[in-house]
């Protein structure tokens, strides 16, 4: 099935579900729907960064600080992370640190979605279909790559509440 089939749940801004449209319909009409947010850091406090490949709906050739994506349709959080990070990375990870909601809206999407923490020091494999390329990167040089590098917006406002969160007496 191609990505622009895939079918998502378009919800109210209370998160409640009120109709199922395909992944086109939802860009198209920039629809409210759900995703996933996950920031994978090692032991070594460095966090994976990647850059998308141009064939994204959205954000194409960006670089992002996050690995997540759309929730399929029936799918909760929980699930939709897993899933996402053992696609895009292949980690398959137990254990999700959930984090905090993530509100986000600008021209081409609008979304509700659950920000999660994953640990992991092994290798990753990337998903040639939606990653380019990726790594492990210090926070100087994560924050370098949103302050100087197209970088996913929605990915860089969720490292940024994280940090704030650290930093937070």
């Amino acid at each position: 099935m191609k990505a622009a089939d895939e079918l998502l749940d378009v919800i109210d801004v209370e998160d409640c579900v009120v109709r199922q449209a395909t992944r086109a319909e939802m860009r198209y009409g920039n629809l409210l729907h759900r995703a996933v947010y996950i920031l994978v850091r090692n032991s070594g406090d460095h966090f994976f960064v990647h850059r998308r490949t141009t064939s994204k709906d959205v954000y194409p050739g960006y670089w992002d600080v996050t690995v997540g994506g759309v929730v399929a349709a029936g799918e909760d959080y929980d699930t939709a992370a897993r899933r996402e990070l053992a696609e895009e990375i292949g980690i398959l990870c137990a254990g999700l640190v959930p984090l905090f909601e993530v509100r986000y809206q600008d021209a081409s999407t609008q979304l509700i979605g659950k920000a999660f923490l994953a640990r992991h020091d092994g290798p990753v494999t990337l998903q040639e279909e939606e990653i380019v390329c990726g790594s492990f990167v210090s926070l100087k040089e994560a924050e370098r790559i949103m302050r100087e590098e197209q970088c996913c917006p929605d990915g860089v406002q969720v490292l940024r509440r994280y940090l704030e969160g650290l930093s937070a007496p």
